[in-house]
Order: structure tokens, then C-alpha cells, then sequence
């Protein structure tokens, strides 16, 4: 259960975590990874599941190649970033410590 809408935790690849960040892109992944990492903290990254969206449509001929279509959907691919130390809290991180 989470303190507050701040300090989510969840499980990523079956380990507790504090979550840092969801749905963010390959380039802030590296970004957060070698941040956290640098402070000493243990990293997990996984997919963030797929929005909750209707199915693209299909295309009206078949002209355009399947191959096309789904590097498209792997361009689109998302993640979630945690971290193992559960007491993390991004927020405090970021701002400060609220004990301060």
C-alpha cells in the first residue's frame, strides 16, 4: 500500500520495489538508471503493460509490410523504473527530505 500518491510501490520481475517513473522512453531509462545507479541504488527496469486502448485498425490494402507496422509498435514501447529500496521516495528525492 502506498504512503501516498508519491510513493508507489509494485513488483517488477517478481522483486519490491519503489517506483521511480512508468511509461518513460528508452532515453530516460538510461538517464534514471545511471542517476539511481551512481546514488547507490539498485535499478529495475521492466515494460510497462500496453495502454488500455481499441485495436489499431488494420490497413485498407496490404501494400504496407507487416515488418513496418510492427517496429512501429516496439518504437512505441515504454517502461517502468524502480528501485529495490523500498523507503525511496521520488519526490523527497527530488525536492528534499520532508524530515528536513
Amino acid at each position: 500500500m502506498a504512503i501516498n500518491k508519491n510513493h508507489l510501490f509494485d513488483e517488477l520481475d517478481g522483486v519490491k520495489c519503489a517506483i521511480v517513473e512508468t511509461n518513460v522512453s528508452q532515453e530516460r531509462v538510461e538517464f534514471l538508471k545511471k542517476l539511481l545507479t551512481f546514488n547507490q541504488f539498485e535499478v529495475m527496469v521492466v515494460l510497462s503493460p500496453p495502454p488500455k486502448a481499441s485495436p489499431a485498425p488494420k490497413p485498407v490494402d496490404d501494400t504496407e509490410p507487416l515488418a513496418e507496422i510492427e517496429e512501429e509498435i516496439k518504437a512505441d514501447e515504454t517502461f517502468t523504473v524502480g528501485v529495490t529500496d523500498v523507503a525511496f521516495n521520488s519526490t523527497n528525492a527530488i525536492f528534499g527530505n520532508a524530515a528536513s
